[in-house]
C-alpha cells in the first residue's frame, strides 16, 4: 500500500520516518502530476511545496492551529494530507475546489484566491486568540514571495511588529515567482540572499539546495530585470529588513529538506512572538516538463499529457486575450504614448506581446494593483496613455485608486479586463461579475464591452482615444465568438442586430451574449413575438438610440455576464425614467451571489441564463400583461412546451 493511503489526517504524519516522509513526498508529487494532468488546474506551485506543506502539517496541529495561505492555487498538498485524495473531480462542480473552501474541511481557514492578505488574516485571527486567552494555538501563514510585492502585506507586517506578544508564525515560500518571476525590489532583495555564500552555512540551510540553483537562478534574475532599482539596498545583512520591524527571522532554509523544515518550524513555535521563516523552494519541483518552462513553471495548465507535459487539447481557436494582445500591439505602433501595464500577469493578460516588440512600454508593477492604478494616473499625467491590463476580479481591488485618482483627474486611462463574467472552474474568488456594477458609479467612466473580435479590436481604439476620463474594455474568458455583423449601426455606436416588423421586445444584449439573445429572439420569432436586438458595443453611459427604442417597444429585455444587482440593466431601467419612458425592463443577470466552481455554462444555466429558459420568461411576461403582437399566441401550456423542444 502506498504511504499516501495511509494518510487520512495530519496526525498519520507523526508516525512516519523521515524516510518515509521523502517516499511521501514523491508519491504526492505522481498524483499531483497524474490527477492535474486530467483535470488541469495549478500544478508548478504545489510540486514545490510539498516537503513544506508536510513539516507544517508535523510541527503544527491543524485545525486548532490555524493555516492561511496565500493565494490559495498552492494548497492541494494540504488538501491530500487532510483527507481529501479524491482529485477525479477537481475544480468540477460537485468536486474539490481549486482553493480552500471552508465547506470541504475545517483546515480550510481562507477561501479568497486573491494574493498579500493572509498576513492581514493571520493578525487578525493571532489577536483574537490572545485576546481570547487560546495561548495555545498558533496561525501560520504561508505566503509566496510573489505576495511581498503587495501593499496589504506591507501594512499588515507594520502592525504586527506592534503587538509581538502572541504567536504568529510567517512561512515565506520563496520560489522567485508568482505567476511568472517575481519583480522588483524585494524580489532582488530575497535573490541575494538566497546566494550568498554565507549563508549556505546556516544551521538551517542544506547546501544541496544552493548546489542546484545554478540554472534556475539565472532564469529567475533574467525574469526580474527591470524591477524598481535600488529598493532595499541599504539592506546589507538578511536580518536587517525584518530586524528593523522587530520581527524574529529565521533561514535561509531549504524548502525541499523536512528535516531542516522541522527543526526551523519548531523553533519558531516555541519563540512566543512572531517569526518569519524563510524557506526556498522550487516551482515545479520533481516535474523535468515543469521545470523546463521558462515561462510559468506550469503555474497552471489544462489537460496535459503527464509524461511529456504536453496539452493535450489542440483547438486552434483564437482566444480573446490573443485578439487583445495582438490588437494592442498594432495600436502601439501607431501611437507612441501608449504603455502598457500589469500586476504580475504579463503573458495571462496578453501584455507579453507588446512586451516583445517595445519593452520599454511595459511596467510589471508585480502584485499591486492599487499601485498600477495610480501609477497609470501619473503616466497618463505625464504625457502616456496607459493601459492597464488585469483580471476583472482583481480590478476589484483597486476600486478607490480608480475612483479619486484617475476618475476625479480626468486621467485618460484605459482599463483592459480579462477573464470577466463566469469564468468556470477557479470558483467564486475568480469570477469577474462585479465590475459593471461597481465601475458603472465612477463619474465619466465609459465600458465597453465587444461582442468578437472585430469589435473588440474597434473598442479599444476608441478606449484609447480618450484622453479625459477612465475606458473599460472586458471581455470574458476562452475562444473568440464567432463576428456577428450588425443590419445598421446607429449615430451612437449602437449596433442592431436584427430589426423586427413588429417591434414588441427589445432585447439588449451586452458583450458575447449578443448570440444568445439572437437565439432567444428566434425562439420568440417562433411564437409571434417580434424582438429587436442591439448591442449597445458601449455600455456605460447609456446611448441615447436605446433610449429611443426602448419607447417605441413594449418590453424590454437586458442580458448581461454580471450581477444584476446595480448592473448595466438597472442603469437602463433608471435612465428610461429619466427619459419619461415607462417601457417595461426586465433585467436578467448572475445573482447577487458568490458563485460555486463548475463550467462557465453550468453556471449559467443555473443562473437561468439560456435561449430557452428567458424565451419561456418572455413569453410568460407578453401572456400575463396581455401585450400585442404580431399573431395570436398559442395557449400557454403549447408555448412553453415548443419552447422545451430546441436545443440551447
Amino acid at each position: 500500500m502506498a504511504i499516501l493511503e495511509t494518510v487520512h489526517g495530519p496526525r498519520d504524519l507523526d508516525k512516519l520516518s523521515h524516510d518515509e516522509l521523502s517516499e511521501l513526498s514523491g508519491e504526492i508529487r505522481e498524483f499531483l502530476v497524474r490527477e492535474v494532468a486530467r483535470s488541469g488546474g495549478h500544478l508548478g506551485p504545489n510540486l514545490g511545496v510539498v516537503e513544506l506543506t508536510i513539516a507544517i502539517h508535523r510541527v503544527f496541529e491543524s485545525p486548532n492551529d490555524s493555516i492561511v495561505f496565500d493565494t490559495g492555487h498552492q494548497s492541494y498538498v494540504h488538501k491530500l494530507l487532510t483527507g481529501r485524495q479524491d482529485f477525479s473531480h477537481l475544480r468540477e462542480k460537485g468536486g474539490l475546489a481549486g482553493y480552500p473552501q471552508r465547506s470541504e474541511s475545517i483546515h480550510d481557514i481562507v477561501e479568497s484566491s486573491h494574493a498579500s492578505s493572509s498576513l492581514s488574516w493571520a493578525d487578525g485571527i493571532s489577536r483574537a486568540y490572545s485576546m481570547t486567552g487560546q495561548t495555545d494555538r498558533h496561525v501560520i501563514a504561508v505566503v509566496g514571495d510573489g505576495s511581498l510585492t503587495g501593499g496589504m502585506t506591507w501594512e499588515a507586517l507594520n502592525n504586527i511588529s506592534h503587538d509581538n506578544a502572541r504567536n504568529l508564525i510567517i512561512v515565506v515560500n520563496d520560489n522567485g515567482r508568482s505567476y511568472a518571476p517575481t519583480i522588483g525590489g524585494m524580489a532582488r532583495y530575497l535573490d541575494k540572499m538566497r546566494t550568498r555564500t554565507s549563508y549556505r552555512k546556516l544551521h538551517f540551510t542544506s547546501s544541496r539546495m544552493f548546489a542546484k540553483m545554478g540554472p534556475y537562478a539565472r532564469a529567475f534574475y533574467r525574469g526580474m530585470r527591470g524591477g524598481v532599482h535600488g529598493f532595499l539596498s541599504r539592506f546589507t545583512n538578511n536580518q536587517d529588513l525584518y530586524a528593523n520591524l522587530d520581527i524574529k527571522y529565521l533561514g535561509p532554509v531549504n524548502g525541499h529538506d523536512i528535516k531542516a523544515l522541522e527543526a526551523a518550524l519548531t523553533q519558531a513555535k516555541n519563540y512566543g512572538a512572531p517569526v518569519i521563516v524563510h524557506a526556498i523552494t522550487e516551482k515545479g519541483k520533481g516535474y523535468e516538463p515543469a521545470r523546463q518552462d521558462v515561462d510559468d513553471q506550469f503555474h497552471a495548465v489544462g489537460k496535459i499529457d503527464p509524461a511529456t507535459g504536453k496539452a493535450l487539447s489542440t483547438s486552434t481557436s483564437l482566444g480573446w486575450t490573443d485578439v487583445f494582445a495582438e490588437e494592442l500591439v498594432a495600436q502601439a505602433e501607431r501611437n507612441d504614448k501608449i504603455v502598457g501595464i500589469t500586476a504580475a500577469m504579463l503573458r495571462p493578460t496578453g501584455l507579453h506581446k507588446l512586451q516583445e516588440r517595445f519593452p520599454e512600454r511595459v511596467i510589471d508593477v508585480g502584485i499591486a494593483e492599487q499601485h498600477a492604478v495610480t501609477s497609470a494616473a501619473g503616466l497618463a499625467f505625464g504625457g502616456m496613455h496607459p493601459v492597464v491590463a488585469l483580471y476583472a476580479t482583481f480590478m476589484n481591488r483597486a476600486f478607490d485608486q480608480i475612483l479619486m485618482d484617475v476618475a476625479l483627474h480626468k486621467a485618460g486611462v484605459t482599463f483592459v479586463l480579462d477573464r470577466a463574467g463566469v469564468t468556470g472552474p477557479d470558483g467564486p474568488s475568480h469570477h469577474g461579475v462585479w465590475d459593471l456594477s461597481i465601475l458603472q458609479t465612477v463619474p465619466h467612466i465609459r465600458l465597453a464591452a465587444p461582442r468578437d473580435a472585430t469589435r473588440l479590436r474597434e473598442e479599444l481604439a476608441e478606449a484609447i482615444a480618450v484622453h479625459d476620463a477612465p475606458t473599460v474594455v472586458r471581455f470574458p474568458r476562452g475562444s473568440v465568438s464567432a463576428d456577428i455583423d450588425a443590419v445598421r449601426r446607429c449615430e451612437d455606436g449602437v449596433d442592431v442586430l436584427l430589426e423586427a416588423a413588429h417591434k414588441d421586445v427589445l432585447i439588449v444584449a451586452i458583450g458575447p451574449f449578443a448570440k444568445l439573445g439572437l437565439d432567444v429572439a428566434a425562439r420568440l420569432g417562433q411564437q409571434g413575438i417580434g424582438a429587436t436586438v442591439v448591442d449597445p458595443r458601449w455600455v456605460v453611459p447609456v446611448p441615447a438610440s436605446i433610449i429611443e427604442m426602448a419607447r417605441d417597444h413594449r418590453l424590454v429585455i437586458t442580458i448581461e455576464d454580471g450581477i444584476r444587482v446595480a448592473g448595466i440593466g438597472t442603469r437602463i431601467r433608471q435612465d428610461l425614467r429619466s427619459a419619461g419612458v415607462d417601457t417595461a425592463v426586465d433585467e436578467l443577470g448572475l445573482p447577487d451571489e458568490f458563485l460555486d466552481h463548475a463550467t462557465r455554462d453550468e453556471i449559467l444555466a443555473e443562473a437561468g441564463l439560456t435561449a430557452q429558459d428567458i424565451a419561456r420568461d418572455v413569453v410568460a411576461q407578453v401572456l400575463g400583461s396581455k401585450i400585442p403582437v404580431a399573431r395570436p399566441l398559442p395557449e400557454e401550456a403549447s408555448v412553453n412546451q415548443s419552447l422545451r423542444t430546441d436545443s440551447n
